[in-house]
């Protein structure tokens, strides 16, 4: 076999002591990127006893749910489970214990809000333990080593390189570390490229990718508190930063003195009034007595909240004649030092606009983050005190995307959405690995011109096939199509720039991370590539671990049901058709912050029992059912699937066919 290395940059190896000497030489398994879906990979796959590996460039866990500030949940699902629901659970039992409630944002108390440095405090707990993955901050990888491997009696079934090693800049030195498995949750998807995996960036794919395509804004948020006996001198500076004026007609246009109140309705009349401005990122605060939440009578009291409303950037002021930023910002890393370094500016207008146009006493909260950024390191002095309680990196929201065997689209996905609602029947994604809901968001960008017309999407696809309630995502898209032992995650998977719209948020990330975690876990335990590991192991794995993969339910099957996994599995592989489907109402996934329990009919049908189906798992196999699932099993699997010939239920028809499945 023959190993070459893709770098972008020329390296020299230098090895020092200290961190890098705490270094294993291998691991199975190394991921880049220690965000939502990398930290979420991470846990996983420790779990399952394999030796992990995170890199994270920052110094901070929790990516853009933390180290980039965004701590408001973005969670329209009415399904929260493995890594994510033990996260939110967490936060609950910590504010709960405090006295204080976590509904403090989107202007009601049903969502979820944390403070950043509470979050990565619960993060890091979790990520703690006998099988902890080892983390390594401040440190990135530079280079990806891959084997041109020859297959010899068959033993590399796809033909594809595989990547064998990586090499890490850190604080001590460069190191090279083999790994079986390389998971890319970085928030630009650096290590497609590094890898020489085909990627899409924009609507434009390797080998021709476009530097002047565009993608989303991006944001450098803050968070803010209110000090009720002043803002003291030093976070309150007497100067503005160049360029503050074209950001106060900017700010002007989304909040003032005299604007107006949300009423709760959409969209949101602009410019809205300082409260509504507060409440809509509204967070917990630790350091103020009291405990208030999102109610309307509450939104005065609200004491501490996330600059994330009107700093998006470029925002609509754009960059030359186009909304959005241009792909290179991802390809060129000078030109995205350049960019993000004005995007924390238009943010820290907002800090003078705060204090100065508004009058508020509002500034940085000094309980939050505490180091300067690399970005803020030439700003006039008075300017990096403020600078140093900002996030560490900037919120992310698309990145280059890895191009599979498979593309998920939009059409794809509205129709896994339309799955038993109106009376549909099954339409689960047989391979499905996480469940998410969210609409196709994009901020900016979103223009006929900047979809991918060879994927068949179009501008129109926003409204038309906007997803209607929950959707699961397939393992087919954390595989990249062109290299082995690479699996995808974080905003990198295979799908197109409408879907990753929906797929983007911090509870799918860490959903479809987790996924990817025990992708690799079964790879390495089993000494195959990711792409040859079964769907239904990692299913197996995941429901082991608690997650929810079908988006049928049963009354008659609820979670701790002894057959609740095989039945899971049965609806995704369509092994048994259950007694009843369910039979909601379909309701769209709206841009407005509601809940699906916000559609009254919806309701009358829930309190009916209509979101719930009846499986039966006790009743007798009829005839014509075990006809269907002996068939269905010799479909999946070529084998006969041998079931006694005596009566057997239902419940233990499909687990011995689930069983016959994992063989």
């Amino acid at each position: 076999m023959r190993r070459i290395f893709l770098s972008a940059l020329i390296l020299t190896l230098t090895f020092s002591p200290s961190q890098a000497q705490e270094l294993r030489d291998n691991y199975d398994i190394i991921i880049a990127g220690a965000g939502t879906g990398g930290i979420s990979a991470a846990i996983q796959a420790a779990s399952m006893g394999v030796d992990v590996l995170v890199v994270e460039p920052s110094g901070m866990i929790g990516g853009q749910a933390i180290a980039a500030g965004v701590a408001n949940m973005d969670d329209l699902s009415s399904q929260r489970s493995g890594i994510y629901a033990d996260f939110i659970s967490r936060v609950e039992e910590y504010y709960s214990a405090r006295g204080k409630s976590i509904g403090t944002s989107y202007w009601d108390p049903r969502n979820l809000a944390f403070e950043p440095h509470i979050g990565r405090m619960i993060l890091q707990e979790m990520a703690r333990g006998e099988d902890a993955p080892d983390i390594l901050y401040r440190s990135e990888i530079v280079a990806v080593g891959r084997e041109e491997v020859i297959s010899v009696n068959g033993d590399n079934v796809s033909g594809l390189p595989r990547i064998s090693s990586v090499i890490i800049r850190t604080p001590d030195g460069m190191r090279n570390i083999t790994c079986k498995v390389l998971i890319d949750a970085t928030e630009y998807g650096d290590i497609l490229p590094l890898a020489g995996a085909d990627y899409m960036a924009g609507n434009s794919a390797t080998p021709s990718i476009n530097p002047a395509a565009m993608i989303q804004d991006i944001t450098w948020t803050a968070v803010i508190r209110k000090y009720p006996g002043g803002v003291p001198g030093h976070l309150r500076p007497k100067s503005p930063l160049p360029g503050y004026d074209m950001a106060r007609v900017n700010y002007a246009n989304y909040v003032a003195k005299d604007g107006f109140t949300f009423k709760g309705q959409y969209p949101v009349k602009l410019p809205v009034d300082f409260i509504t401005h507060n409440v809509y990122r509204g967070l917990p605060d630790s350091f103020t007595p009291g405990n208030f939440d999102a109610t309307p009578e509450n939104w005065p009291n609200i004491s501490k909240c996330s600059v994330n409303w009107g700093n998006d950037f470029p925002g609509q002021q754009k960059l030359g004649d186009k909304y959005g930023l241009p792909v290179s910002y991802l390809e060129d890393r000078i030109l995205r030092a350049r960019l993000e370094r004005d995007a924390l500016i238009k943010t820290l207008h907002f800090i003078y606009y705060m204090q100065n146009e508004l009058g508020e006493a509002w500034s940085v909260d000094e309980n939050e983050y505490g180091e300067l950024q690399e970005a803020a390191k030439d700003l006039p002095d008075e300017w990096k005190i403020i600078a140093r309680h900002l996030p560490p990196v900037p919120y992310v929201r698309e990145s280059r995307r890895g191009t599979g065997n498979h593309v998920l689209v939009s059409r794809e996905l509205f129709e896994n959405s339309l799955s038993y609602k109106d009376g549909r029947g099954n339409n689960e994604f047989q391979d499905a690995i996480a469940i998410g809901c969210y609409h196709l968001d994009l901020h900016h960008t979103d223009i006929e011109a900047d979809m991918e017309a060879e994927l068949g999407e179009k501008q129109a696809y926003i409204e038309q096939h906007r997803p209607h309630g929950n959707f699961q995502v397939p393992m087919n898209i954390l595989l990249p199509r062109n290299i082995d032992g690479l699996i995808l995650a974080e905003k990198n998977l295979s799908m197109s720039r409408l879907v990753s719209g929906a797929l983007r948020l911090q509870p799918i990330t860490m959903m479809t991370g987790q996924a990817a975690g025990a992708l690799a876990a079964v790879a390495v335990t089993r000494n195959i590539q990711p792409r040859d590991v079964k769907a239904v192991h990692v299913q197996s794995a995941l429901l082991k671990s608690g997650v929810n993969l079908s988006l049928c339910t049963y009354s008659d099957v609820p979670a701790d049901h002894k057959y609740f996994k095989a039945v899971q599995i049965a609806n995704m592989y369509k092994l048994l058709e259950p007694e009843k489907y369910p039979d909601t109402v379909s309701y769209d996934v709206g841009y407005d912050i509601t809940f699906a329990l916000d559609n009254p009919e919806l309701v009358r049908e829930i309190a009916e029992g209509k979101d719930k189906g009846l499986f039966k798992p006790d009743d007798i196999l009829s005839g014509k059912d075990r006809e269907h699932l002996t068939a269905r099993v010799k479909e999946l699997t070529g084998r006969e699937l041998l079931l006694t010939e005596g009566n057997i239920t239902r419940g233990e028809a499909v687990d011995l066919a689930v069983k016959a499945l994992e063989m």
